[in-house]
């Protein structure tokens, strides 16, 4: 097939500080390419992921997007939902509504809201169950921890899979050096997290009310302000990726879960990425409606185009 220069971005996603984010390789127009072609270019960019932007082909849609992994294609993530939208304003798309994108993608539409440079997905539909114990007995090996420091377990689905563990110290989450290899031949992501603090929900509650409060003040700069209520980290062998530096599919179940439960305020911050160097902040929030949005910023780091 005759290559084409394609135009193409990298962006930064979940930071307000371009390289300490997540990073995604979005090409502008991917019309024409084959799947394979998509998955080798995905592959060669060894990001955890990478997006081709196509016409839309549902009514109500602003655009289309196809995600793909070095090992494979993903129905929905989180991150490449947020610096796919960017990319596509950042070259001139215009949304039929103002202040909200409609983006197609292979679990359906997803809507995206924009306050200034601040970006936020509604978070798909979750489905949840508690994992088979022989499995949790694996995974906790595998991960080097006793079955004491699993606070929660449940299994989340809201496209992507995870397996969703919430351990018992910050602490815990941050020393964690799994066998990836094991995870990889369980064929099982793994997203762990901990509570930032143990001071009581009310205080909680109260510091998260504080904190939505200047969300709305200074929304560009309320992940960075904020100090996070949760610590998250990513294990994705499964699918080519050791660890994830900001996961936004694995934050929005989190917040689904761990929110219903009443573990968490209806308006808190994720920090991810710690271990790799990374100062990745998510912003989750549930609306009247019950509808969980993920928010962050996104800085373009790279422009220019690709052969394909």
């Amino acid at each position: 097939m005759t290559q084409h220069q394609r135009p193409y971005k990298q962006v930064d996603v979940f930071t307000a500080t371009p390289y300490r984010g997540n990073p995604l390789a979005v090409v502008l127009d991917g019309s024409g390419l084959s799947e394979d072609e998509m998955q080798r270019f995905a592959h060669w960019t060894n990001l955890s992921e990478t997006t081709f932007l196509l016409p839309p082909t549902q009514a109500g849609a602003d655009y289309r997007v196809r995600i793909f992994t070095p090992g494979g294609e993903l129905p929905f993530a989180g991150h490449p939902t947020l610096g796919s939208c960017h990319a596509w304003l950042q070259a001139g798309g215009v949304p039929k509504h103002p202040d909200l994108i409609v983006q197609e993608c292979a679990v359906g539409l997803v809507s995206i809201r924009r306050a200034g440079q601040h970006l936020a997905f509604a978070a798909p539909p979750l489905t949840r169950s508690t994992p088979e114990p022989a499995l949790l007995a694996q995974i906790a090996q595998a991960l080097g921890i006793t079955a004491q420091q699993i606070l929660a377990a449940q299994v989340l689905d809201n496209g992507p899979r995870w397996l969703g563990l919430l351990l018992d110290s910050v602490d815990t989450v941050l020393a964690l050096e799994p066998d990836h290899q094991r995870l990889r031949e369980l064929g099982q992501k793994v997203g762990v997290a901990a509570l930032a603090q143990d001071s009581g929900a009310v205080q909680l509650i109260a510091r998260s009310s504080r904190e939505t409060r200047a969300f709305a003040e200074h929304a560009d700069d309320a992940p960075q302000l904020a100090e996070p209520d949760l610590e998250v980290r990513a294990f994705a062998a499964p699918v080519g990726i050791s660890e994830d530096p900001v996961t936004g599919s694995l934050n929005a179940s989190l917040a689904q879960w761990l929110m219903a439960e009443g573990r968490l305020p209806a308006s808190y911050v994720a920090a991810q990425g710690s271990c790799l160097g990374r100062a990745g902040r998510v912003l989750l929030e549930r609306d009247a409606q019950g509808q969980v949005w993920v928010g962050g910023q996104v800085q373009t780091c790279i422009t220019g185009s690709v052969l394909l």
